[in-house]
């Protein structure tokens, strides 16, 4: 199909959002960071989190915010598009969140990704993470 982007690419981002998920829930930080841009700019005011930008404030952020949870998420239905350098996506989400054994969230909503292509290969350089739902387990 003429103008239809490389299979290449799209398994490359799907590859990056699965390290993100699996990096985030076994709270390797640094290799987390490393999957955004410099500039990376991100907004968690769905999820009752606030707006960062940069990538250090973005990780310092959601390590305070769940860095002694326990947290498995799960993304799944990725709509990625690619336009050369470029990528949009929207991937569902669920994720479960337990602080401390006494409070618990189960999540169900959206990322809404950027992308783009580095020396490094893919990066998330935006996000920002819609709810459609959440439980709390007191």
């Amino acid at each position: 199909m003429a103008g239809a982007p490389d299979f290449a690419d799209w398994l490359a981002i799907t590859e990056l959002k699965a390290r993100y998920c699996r990096l985030l829930d076994t709270k390797d930080w640094e290799g987390w960071g490393q999957l955004f841009t410099e500039d990376f700019h991100q907004d968690v005011t769905g999820s009752g989190g606030g707006v960062f930008d940069g990538r250090d404030a973005a990780v310092a952020a959601t390590r305070a915010s769940i860095g002694t949870a326990k947290t498995a998420h799960q993304v799944h239905s990725p709509e990625i598009s690619i336009d050369g350098d470029a990528a949009t996506a929207i991937w569902a989400l669920q994720d479960r969140v337990i602080w401390d054994g006494d409070r618990a969230l189960t999540g169900y909503g959206h990322y809404h990704e950027r992308y783009v292509r580095t020396a490094d290969g893919w990066r998330i350089a935006e996000q920002r993470l819609t709810r459609l739902h959440m439980d709390f387990d007191a």
